[in-house]
């Protein structure tokens, strides 16, 4: 019996022995791996008594510091600049922080304390536009579901820019304004509506506020009882102004729906302070007939 303990106990002893190396290969590996997906990080240097700014290239969705070392806040009326700066003098251990931007795009920062920084300011706009897209990092959001959001902002800028017309008869014109739908486009369940805004007159059109919205036919003129409203997932440009004479257009980004033969889509664009409000009516006929996008060439049919 004391044989067979000593033995069990040397088998063991030789197991533990061998199985620690392995175990320690095996860590070595998976830390190797995951360097594969590392995302090298900024170094920013920052200071008590003054500000630094940094200027992305999309509005600003989610920040997070490293430490109590540092206070940071989106900048009033402008979604994409972060204003950085310490909070506390002199703090010697190394901090960082990250910024997810609408565009999907994950930053990350390492910041060091300099009583005086040589760079204040940051444009990563003209950074990334020297970055090719396979060394960006995507970061998916809920709403947007399989797409990512780089990919949907192509799509997007891809629509305005070759500005198609494909839909001749859904117009609105009154007031001196025509509004127009140029455009429905879908890739991976999602709408992209190309529309178009034209002044004809010298007085500024400025925009309120823009609706989708779903109503029964018999009570389109109706529209505050039994509606659906449908909440823009994207736009391309920020609803702003019109001037006299001019033309602008945009592009929407909705969740696939469709619509019963007894409803109808809305589009309704408010104008600020005034009552020359345009509004577009679709059928779920209109719906049928978007064109499909082609993936990563961004061709359309």
């Amino acid at each position: 019996m004391k044989t067979t303990m000593k033995n069990i106990l040397i088998a063991l002893v030789l197991i533990l022995g061998y199985a620690t190396p392995f175990q320690a290969q095996q860590t070595v590996q998976n830390i190797t791996k995951l360097d594969l997906g590392k995302i090298e990080p900024y170094k920013i240097e920052v200071t008590y008594s003054k500000t630094s700014h940094l200027i992305f290239p999309a509005t600003i969705r989610y920040v997070d510091l490293g430490s109590d070392y540092l206070v940071a806040a989106k900048a009033e009326d402008a979604e994409n600049v972060l204003r950085v700066k310490a909070a506390i003098r002199n703090f010697k251990e190394e901090t960082n922080f990250s910024v997810i931007t609408e565009d999907g795009r994950f930053y990350n920062f390492n910041v060091f304390y300099n009583s005086c920084p040589i760079n204040l300011n940051y444009n990563l706009l003209e950074m990334q536009k020297r970055m090719s897209r396979e060394n960006t990092n995507d970061v998916l959001f809920e709403e947007l579901g399989k797409n990512s959001p780089s990919l949907t902002g192509e799509l997007i800028e891809t629509i305005y820019k070759k500005d198609k017309q494909i839909i001749k008869n859904i117009r609105a014109k009154s007031f001196g304004i025509q509004f127009l739908l140029k455009g429905i486009y879908i890739h991976n369940d999602k709408f992209y509506f190309h529309t178009e805004v034209r002044n004809l007159t010298d007085l500024p059109f400025r925009i309120d506020f823009i609706t989708f919205k779903v109503v029964d036919k018999k009570l389109a003129k109706r529209t505050v009882i039994q509606e659906r409203n449908l909440i823009p997932l994207r736009t391309y440009k920020p609803l702003d102004e019109i001037k006299g004479n001019t033309v602008e257009r945009n592009v929407f980004l909705l969740d696939l729906f469709t619509i019963t033969d007894d409803k109808v889509l809305l589009i309704e664009i408010f104008e600020k302070n005034g009552s020359r409000n345009q509004i577009l009516k679709l059928e779920n006929s209109d719906l049928l007939k978007a064109k499909l996008i082609k993936d990563m060439k961004l061709k359309i049919n």
